[in-house]
């Protein structure tokens, strides 16, 4: 079972919270408290309190156990704006616009198999496996690199703006 939690109109901006939102994706909840609480960044606090709310929301209303859960999914998007008005020179003004961020936070259980199907764990999201054809393989391959040797006769440039 899935449980949900939503923080809307935080007032820090959509893209530094997402970086803070990729440090913890994916993590099981142990892991991701661990992370929120030692990062060193702005938008550490309101996730912290955004996935303890969701592991109490889960327990209290799914019966889960919060030791098999993880963030199956979690998203910010921008909201709404607050638009500000800064003086200039000349009487001319600039518009600053205070961003807000809604984010969504979707936690999932880690089903552990019965001990004589080997006891396990598997997610209960499904994840197919992609295989590239062996053309396709080789495209991928790291080209290696080739060495350079100066030529013969030539001054070498040893600065970027002068030549010796």
């Amino acid at each position: 079972m899935q449980s949900k939690a939503y923080l809307r109109y935080l007032r820090i901006a959509p893209r530094k919270v997402r970086l803070v939102a990729d440090l913890i994706r994916g993590k099981s909840v142990e892991e991701a408290q661990i992370v929120l609480r030692f990062a060193n960044k702005g938008g550490t606090t309101p996730l912290l309190k955004l996935l303890n709310s969701a592991v109490a929301s889960g327990v209290h209303n799914f019966q889960l156990d919060p030791a098999n859960l993880y963030i199956a999914r979690i998203l910010v998007d921008e909201g709404p704006k607050l638009k500000r008005v800064f003086p200039r020179a000349r009487g001319k003004a600039d518009q600053i616009q205070k961003k807000t961020s809604h984010i969504t936070l979707v936690l999932d259980e880690k089903v552990k198999k019965a001990p004589a199907q080997g006891g396990k764990e598997v997610s209960t999201t499904k994840t197919k496996e992609v295989s590239f054809p062996k053309t396709e393989r080789q495209k991928f391959r790291p080209q290696q690199e080739i060495e350079k040797k100066p030529q013969v006769g030539k001054r070498l440039r040893m600065f970027r703006r002068k030549v010796i």
